[in-house]
């Protein structure tokens, strides 16, 4: 099945997931999905991830991240960048998510990477989404 978002869908795979409780969800592998799962390993909004090169569709597995009373880490995805509206923001416009709780996912020249790692670098690009 084509989808004109992937992005966007794997967000959504993760919000569903996590709304039902399941402990992990697949999502269809391209490197920008991956770039995306690595950065939220990284921060600690999910537990692990495995890249799954199975045949006919290779596809990331997420193990989902729970607190003690069950509640999912994450609490919030949003898309920001759409296939019909491209959001670039340039270093000094990169926001601030949930007063720093959260992350903003940055696609620059130098690769995917957190807002606060693109300011670091000095560097802009396109606002991918909001992780909280």
């Amino acid at each position: 099945m084509s989808v004109s978002d992937p992005i966007a869908d794997m967000l959504t795979r993760i919000r569903n997931a996590l709304t039902v409780r399941h402990d992990s969800v697949l999502v269809p592998l391209s490197r920008t999905q991956l770039a995306i799962t690595k950065i939220l390993k990284e921060e600690g909004f999910v537990a692990d991830y495995e890249v799954l090169k199975a045949k006919p569709h290779r596809a990331i597995k997420i193990r989902l991240k729970y607190d003690e009373s069950n509640q999912p880490i994450i609490s919030g995805l949003e898309r920001v960048s759409k296939p019909g509206l491209r959001v670039y923001v340039e270093r000094k416009e990169i926001p601030r998510v949930y007063g720093g709780l959260g992350i903003a996912v940055i696609s620059t020249a130098k690769g995917v990477m957190t807002g606060q790692q693109a300011w670091r670098s000095g560097i802009g690009g396109e606002l991918l989404c909001y992780v909280w």
